[in-house]
């Protein structure tokens, strides 16, 4: 899909020296929170039938996925990892195994994969799994714009960097859900590429766009988890985290960080704020 301000990667020419990626969900716009503790969550809830334990079990299905080093996990091993708490601490989840090998060995994580999975071992937890996945992008399909927007000082750090780099979106959500959500918070004709998950990881995506000219160190992902960390580092390139619960405090300050990578003297400023991103999760964002 070609829209406003974005091309395929194929189409996608380097027009400037430097490059900034950045993350979509938790990271520009402010959906993951809502998605997480009004749709994942308690889909799960209904699910497993777990109303007996729900403050608990939603308590630590938020830990998991938003307060703590595995933010931004997959959410078939957000699943695993919470059923089996739930299993240790609550009540006993049949079949757990099963999921947790899926969630543990499978190459691809995602409904058709998991579909696929059902075909060959038609286990009940994994069509459980399955219902709650189509469940939970059906109560994420019907929240309200009004509950969604981008963070503020995003627009403006746009703005500030598109003069002097390359912005695109890498990010491992859905395509059609982000351009929609960019489009309707006029942040798409500020960007000049989107990359989602059916291009492929964001490490991926940043090592092809690597081959479109940059220099790793002309290079800096913005993100909000462990994951965008990771895939910036995978590819030698900068990281410049967004840290939960103070999105708005991190976006004022990435001018700076434009401004240093520009300069040449990101890296010392880059480990500083890695440590902090590092620590900030490891206290849940406190």
């Amino acid at each position: 899909m070609v829209i406003t301000m974005s091309f395929t990667l194929s189409d996608f020419t380097k027009k400037r020296d430097f490059l900034i990626c950045v993350d979509s969900d938790g990271c520009a716009v402010d959906t993951m929170d809502i998605k997480h503790k009004q749709c994942f969550g308690p889909r799960m809830v209904e699910e497993w039938g777990l109303e007996p334990w729900r403050e608990a079990v939603l308590t630590r299905w938020d830990e998991i996925n938003l307060y703590s080093m595995t933010r931004g996990i997959n959410r078939f091993k957000a699943l695993a990892m919470s059923l089996e708490d739930t299993d240790a601490v609550f009540t006993p989840i049949e079949g757990l195994d099963a999921l947790q090998k899926w969630a543990g060995e499978a190459k691809e994580l995602s409904n058709p994969a998991l579909e696929a999975e059902i075909a060959r071992n038609d286990a009940p937890i994994l069509k459980k799994a399955l219902r709650w996945s189509k469940a939970v992008n059906a109560s994420i399909a019907a929240l309200p714009w009004e509950v969604k927007r981008a963070f503020e000082g995003v627009r403006e750090g746009f703005e500030a960097a598109g003069k002097i780099a390359d912005i695109a979106v890498v990010s491992s959500a859905n395509r059609d859900a982000v351009e929609e959500e960019w489009e309707r918070f006029g942040l798409m004709e500020l960007v000049d590429l989107v990359l989602c998950q059916d291009v492929g990881s964001k490490a991926h995506c940043i090592e092809e766009l690597k081959k479109k000219g940059y220099g790793e160190k002309n290079i800096l992902m913005v993100g909000d988890a462990p994951g965008d960390r990771d895939a910036a580092e995978k590819n030698g390139v900068y990281f410049y985290p967004i840290l939960v619960r103070r999105e708005t405090e991190s976006w004022r300050e990435f001018p700076l960080a434009v401004n240093l990578l520009v300069s040449g003297e990101y890296e010392k400023y880059g480990q500083e704020k890695t440590a902090e991103f590092m620590d900030n999760l490891n206290r849940g964002g406190k």
